[in-house]
């Protein structure tokens, strides 16, 4: 059952001028919950061909890393069509999906896992709920990203685990040429083909949003976590940073 806790309907269709300034703020929610929102139906159709399935053990590998106590209680934060809380379901733990995009939780395959509508800023779960949060490919599209990260923080106990999955930079240069090379015009050609053609032309663009490593240590020393570590995938084609909550108050 899907719990819609944000009002409103996206428009049709992405309406991104590639040649445009990448979006900011509200701009960006907008942008963002109307492009999954057209994407969703083929969404995994796509992401199995862009990424020639390698993001079914990235998704292994990232749940892996959360080092999860048995029956923990794990929030899925930007959770598209479940495949983590679904994954996370089989394992026997209690994973609650939560997505901006209405159009992905309805188009969601999560096991049973509960979805909730939600902004990953203002997230409807009480203090201190969560033994752990996973995200999956969305931290370059949350609209605001410190304020994000704040809330993962509150909404996870002290000593709780963070992982969060998103596409990396690989340091071979062979491999990152031919890593950009797909990215850039790869992804959108078969974007075309099998969904939306302005979608998949932003994907690769919305890379620029990630923050550095040590930019990431620092957002999320801010938020309230340490232990932050960084875990390359596939010679780093994908990549994973995980944090743990600390038991001190965030300084941002």
């Amino acid at each position: 059952m899907i719990k819609a806790t944000q009002s409103g309907s996206s428009p049709d269709g992405v309406g991104f001028d590639a040649a445009a300034a990448l979006p900011e703020g509200k701009d960006k929610q907008v942008l963002v919950r109307s492009m999954f929102d057209s994407i969703a139906p083929r969404y995994d159709l796509v992401n199995g061909l862009m990424t020639f399935g390698l993001d079914t053990p990235w998704r292994r590998r990232t749940i892996e890393l959360l080092a999860l106590s048995p029956a923990s209680v794990v929030l899925d934060v930007g959770c598209g069509t479940g495949d983590l809380a679904r994954s996370l379901r089989r394992q026997g733990h209690h994973a609650v999906g939560v997505d901006l995009s209405l159009g992905m939780l309805k188009a969601a395959h999560a096991g049973g896992a509960p979805l909730v509508q939600a902004d990953a800023v203002a997230l409807p779960f009480p203090t201190e709920s969560a033994d752990a949060v996973v995200s999956g490919f969305a931290v370059r599209n949350f609209a605001d990203l410190p304020g994000t990260l704040l809330e993962l923080g509150r909404v996870l106990r002290p000593g709780g685990s963070l992982a969060l999955l998103e596409v990396g930079e690989p340091h071979n240069w062979l491999l990152r040429l031919g890593h950009r090379v797909w990215f850039t015009h790869g992804v959108p050609m078969i974007g075309a083909l099998f969904s939306d053609a302005a979608a998949y032309r932003y994907l690769p663009r919305s890379v620029a949003y990630l923050p550095s490593f040590a930019e990431f240590v620092t957002l999320l020393a801010r938020a309230g976590f340490n232990d932050v570590r960084h875990h390359p995938m596939s010679g780093c084609i994908a990549q994973c940073v995980t944090a743990t909550r600390s038991d001190e108050e965030p300084t941002a």
